[in-house]
């Protein structure tokens, strides 16, 4: 196979998890409200503050459909608005103890859906596998 082929091979793969994930595998976890609270969970374990702002950029919408579907999460329960305590005008959004809950249960859930789809793998091709999964990401969701 030469690096093309490779290259095409990678790129029918990625059609295919999305196409999984849109139809099946993960198709009742694919909830806008989710993708807001996975950006505010993101931001809390590393330390930043999430806005919608924050939401709109990691998400790749624009301010409007991030206000939407900030306001999704937040009539969800997932999520709250809280005044910055430095800067009154500026809202910051948190997890709820509802939207911390549903953030367990979905992770339980992709995890599950991945250890299914890996049951025949030996230990060692899912060290590599989310070792270079993890490397393609990286690099591929910061273009």
């Amino acid at each position: 196979m030469d690096v093309d082929s490779h290259l095409a091979a990678v790129e029918q793969a990625l059609i295919a998890v999305r196409r999984s994930q849109s139809r099946r595998a993960l198709a009742e976890l694919a909830v806008p409200a989710f993708d807001v609270l996975d950006v505010v969970e993101t931001a809390e374990r590393t330390g930043a503050q999430a806005t919608v702002s924050s939401v709109a950029l990691a998400l790749h919408v624009d301010q409007p459909r991030a206000s939407k579907l900030v306001t999704s999460a937040v009539d969800a329960g997932l999520v709250a608005r809280v005044a910055d305590k430095a800067d009154g005008r500026r809202v910051l959004l948190v997890r709820t103890p509802r939207g911390r809950a549903t953030s367990a249960e979905l992770h339980r859930a992709r995890q599950s859906a991945c250890a299914v789809a890996m049951a025949d793998w030996n230990e060692e091709e899912r060290v590599e596998f989310a070792r270079l999964l993890t490397r393609f990401v990286a690099v591929f969701g910061a273009r």
